[in-house]
């Protein structure tokens, strides 16, 4: 389809030396065993698109979408999509979902494409403005013109959300990169190799922030109060390309403040250098992004923000990251200081100090991107109203070790009539290994916790902070076991002022990868 170290044992020690134990580093000592030909690549692309959309009000806004696209075969490709508002004064209009493509080769240098884009979300809503439940279906046809690994064209797509008043048809354009994804076969989890490039999605490390928003004096929200002060959590992903130099996609959402509903999503760069020793490091970084929500004034929804960074390297893997700085919205009232501290988890170690390719061996670990349907039975919003919610979501998980994986997800209702309300998770999982049942396919079982923030929508969660537990059972299937089916059981709940909670239950599909951990 596409082209292509001091004795003292004190408690912080100790909490690293168990971090370190469930991320493999226990293993390093074990015979590297090289294997040819055994890092997979299947041809993949990430694409831009800028989609112009006339609302009901007669407003006009425009959709800015990022998709990643791996082939399935030769024609077909599949990935995890994301748009959000980045015009007019609709900031924190966002959904995410899944976008299924179809390709034809028309010459040499121009193919066509039909996608059909599904996901789920919303933005600020009035009673000529309405989401619905929150579904978002987005078909589109493109031509696009092949440069080498770089493609651009014109688009003519059609943007609805069936259970409300929202559909447009317009003329946009895309640009895209055609690259390959490197995988390991998930059945060869545990084995170690010697690699010379990434694989899977490409980072090195994923962190966990807790920080906070204390916006200037004269910053107001959209309803003209005074913003005040906002508690967020969130999560990025980064790829090193020397020792102290990255760049990297976060998300983070409010957790605490009134702000509930609050996302943003950035693309971020940074540097630090060493402060006499190699483990500590000092620096900067800036991002920029699109973000908005819980009456937070955004205006189109561009955000960008700069900092002074402070770095810890732990001899025993995780990094400690502590930076503040400011952040502002580009036509919006938002204007911030901010605070934020990280926990750095280290997911693999693809170049040296210098810049070169790092062939040290590693431990293949399994990941897998999911969409999952999930449904609450019993959810409260503002108003007093109860009832049930369908969500869908995007899921990450990453095994740490054969019982041990780390958990991520992002989505919005898409069902009911909740549509704006949207989420971010991130925990930790136990799993049994693979059980051979005879005559059927292999299963395993597992329960996972993850903490986060939510809100939109007229869901009631004070200040935005949720937790999400579930138990379930997954099954693999096809010849390499890439494809997953995961039913689960669970609770949702909100953790701050009037708490609530509901049954969950949910459905998964899933693609399995190895990657290298180093």
């Amino acid at each position: 389809m596409l082209k292509t170290a001091s004795s003292a044992p004190g408690a912080p020690r100790a909490l690293f030396y168990a971090i370190a134990a469930l991320c493999g580093a226990a293993n390093a000592a074990e015979p590297v065993l090289p294997r040819p030909g055994f890092l997979q690549t299947q041809p993949a692309a990430i694409e831009v698109s800028w989609s112009p959309l006339r609302l009901p009000t007669g407003q006009k806004t425009a959709l800015a979408g990022t998709s990643y696209l791996v082939a399935m075969d030769e024609e077909w490709g599949l990935g995890p999509s994301f748009y959000g508002a980045a015009k007019g004064n609709f900031g924190g209009l966002f959904t995410v979902g899944f976008t299924a493509q179809r390709r034809w080769r028309l010459a040499q240098d121009l193919h066509a494409a039909v996608s059909l884009y599904a996901g789920a979300g919303g933005g600020l809503s009035s009673e000529k403005l309405r989401f619905g439940g929150g579904l978002m279906l987005r078909p589109e046809l493109s031509l696009r013109r092949e440069m080498g690994p770089w493609y651009a064209g014109l688009t003519m797509s059609r943007t609805s959300f069936p259970s409300g008043n929202i559909a447009g048809s317009s003329l946009g354009f895309v640009v895209g990169y055609a690259d390959g994804f490197k995988s390991y076969e998930p059945d060869e989890s545990g084995q170690r190799v010697r690699g010379y490039r990434r694989s899977g999605l490409g980072f090195d490390e994923f962190a966990f922030s807790a920080g906070s928003y204390q916006p200037r004096k004269g910053s107001r929200g959209r309803g003209g109060a005074e913003s005040q002060r906002m508690g967020k959590v969130g999560g990025a992903l980064r790829q090193y390309v020397s020792e102290g130099a990255w760049w990297g996609i976060e998300a983070a959402g409010a957790s605490q403040g009134g702000a509930d509903g609050y996302m943003e999503a950035l693309v971020g760069i940074g540097q630090d250098y060493a402060l006499g020793s190699p483990t500590l490091r000092a620096g900067w970084q800036a991002a920029a992004g699109l973000g908005g929500g819980g009456d937070v004034d955004t205006g189109n929804g561009w955000l960008v923000k700069l900092g002074p960074s402070l770095r810890w390297k732990s001899p025993w893997g995780p990094s400690l990251l502590l930076d503040a700085g400011f952040m502002g919205s580009i036509s919006g009232q938002f204007r911030t200081g901010y605070a934020r501290l990280s926990l750095g988890m280290p997911l693999d170690q693809a170049v040296t100090p210098f810049g070169e390719p790092n062939a040290s061996g590693g431990v293949v670990q399994t990941q897998t991107v999911s969409a999952s349907l999930q449904r609450l039975s019993g959810v409260k919003f503002k108003n007093g109203r109860e009832e049930s919610v369908g969500q869908l979501a995007m899921v990450l998980t990453r095994e740490l070790s054969p019982h041990v994986y780390g958990v991520a997800q992002a989505g919005s209702a898409a069902f009911g009539s909740a549509g704006a309300y949207s989420f971010g998770l991130v925990g930790l999982g136990l799993q049994t290994r693979p059980l051979a049942l005879q005559g059927l396919p292999a299963m395993r079982l597992g329960a996972e916790l993850m903490v986060g923030a939510g809100g939109g929508g007229g869901v009631a969660v004070s200040g935005g902070a949720i937790m999400q537990s579930e138990a379930w059972a997954e099954w693999s299937f096809g010849e390499t076991k890439r494809l997953r089916l995961r039913t689960g059981l669970g609770q949702w709940r909100s953790l701050r002022g009037q708490t609530q909670s509901s049954p969950l239950v949910n459905v998964s599909l899933g693609y399995a990868f190895g990657t290298l951990q180093r």
